[in-house]
């Protein structure tokens, strides 16, 4: 019998999930009757649109609905994501080679990694990042090399350069490299500008592109929105892009997203879903193309209230000392420690938040190395519960000496118990 200590090899080469920790303190506290306002965890909290709701209770009604649905998704489905493409994007997919349904990006991410990775391969991702766009290759086998996407406005030249410098640099050769813009959790953009010198820095490398574009609806300049790295040039040759509903249309547990592009990597991607799974429930899929195909109004709407939970955020946090960068996209804010707590790191920053101020915030070191003295706050509390927990962060920066040493007594004595 394996002794219980033996850990299997995927596992091993996980790292500890950095967020459990704030995630028990959080639980604790919450149990000893403190108002933890939440802005941990990117949960979307508004109603999904109430037409959506509706075409699911009436398809659900169907018993034929209850059977195995189709991994690649409904043929309908796949048609509402290529009219979204063309409409949105003016790009051109083909239903049947070009897209498929995905159970969220997240799922379809890790399984097109399972896809295209053999044992060494090295993927180039993003740090600070989104943990799924790492460890799906990590889990698939592969290795990774991170390419530093700092805080602040994004400099497009700058992160060719470290691309390029990675693909010449590295042994063996990188075979993909993943972008996401608008970033979680850095809420920078890119124009379509940084895509065209991507596609073809891609081609001249002879990698493939991964873009997660989860935050494509959620942006706050009228004038420009996000682009899809599918409108550059020759984009499809080598390019493959994830979406999400989670967001665009407040869908988070309804598990609905697509890839779309390249048929290579598409055809990759179906064929490893055949295996794993029967699609997502054939209500879940009628509503979602009914979202696509349906009234717009919602999207605005949702967007709308994000942008109004960002300036709420902006201003009021401003005015109790901590100064947050206004994100120009998705339901993030990324916001370095204040000056006072710096040095602390921002987990201990983060834990020490939660208990002085009753905040709940992702710290940044969760996403990764270069996300190191930034801790992300999510757009998921109203705005009331924003300006109560700006009044605990100005309460807490009233005093941060005292902040400090009672959050090193109480960490002291959590550790003795």
């Amino acid at each position: 019998m394996p002794r219980p200590s033996d850990e299997f090899h995927r596992i091993k080469r996980l790292p500890p999930y950095v967020f459990a920790e704030v995630n028990r303190l959080k639980a604790a506290f919450r149990a000893d009757g403190m108002d933890i306002i939440d802005f941990g965890m990117g949960n979307p909290d508004m109603d999904t649109p109430a037409h959506i709701v509706d075409k699911l209770v009436e398809t659900v009604k169907r018993p034929r609905t209850h059977r195995y649905s189709a991994s690649r998704g409904i043929p309908g489905l796949r048609r509402a994501q290529a009219g979204y493409y063309a409409r949105r994007f003016g790009v051109d997919l083909n239903p049947e080679t070009e897209v498929v349904a995905t159970l969220g990006s997240k799922e379809g991410l890790a399984n097109l990694a399972m896809a295209i990775t053999a044992p060494g391969d090295v993927v180039l991702t993003p740090s600070p990042s989104y943990p799924i766009h790492p460890y799906g290759f990590i889990i698939a086998g592969g290795a990774l090399r991170h390419i530093p996407l700092p805080g602040g406005v994004f400099d497009p030249e700058r992160y060719l350069r470290d691309i390029d410098h990675a693909c010449m640099h590295t042994v063996p050769a990188p075979t993909a490299v993943v972008v996401n813009f608008p970033s979680n959790p850095t809420a920078q953009v890119c124009d379509l500008d940084f895509y065209e010198a991507l596609v073809k820095l891609a081609k001249r490398h002879d990698i493939w592109v991964l873009s997660d574009l989860a935050y494509a609806e959620i942006y706050f300049d009228e004038d420009n929105p996000p682009p899809s790295i599918l409108q550059a040039a020759g984009a499809k040759d080598i390019a493959v892009e994830f979406t999400s509903m989670s967001k665009t249309y407040s869908m988070p547990g309804w598990r609905m997203g697509f890839a779309v592009g390249n048929e290579r990597l598409i055809g990759a991607l179906s064929r490893i879903k055949s295996y794993l799974d029967y699609g997502a429930f054939t209500p879940v899929q009628v509503a979602a193309a009914a979202a696509l195909n349906g009234p717009q109004d919602c999207v605005g709407e949702i967007r709308a209230v994000y942008k109004a939970r960002r300036d709420v955020l902006v201003d009021s946090f401003s005015r109790a000392g901590w100064e947050i960068p206004s994100p120009p996209a998705t339901m993030f804010a990324w916001a370095p420690a204040p000056e006072p707590f710096r040095a602390l790191g921002s987990m201990e920053f983060s834990k020490m938040l939660l208990r002085e101020a009753e905040v709940a915030v992702a710290p940044g070191i969760g996403f990764g190395e270069y996300g190191e003295g930034f801790v992300r706050l999510g757009l998921v509390e109203n705005e009331q519960r924003i300006r109560q927990a700006a009044r605990g962060v100005k309460k807490l920066l009233s005093d941060p000496e005292a902040a400090m040493a009672r959050h090193v007594e109480a960490e002291a004595r959590a550790a003795a118990e």
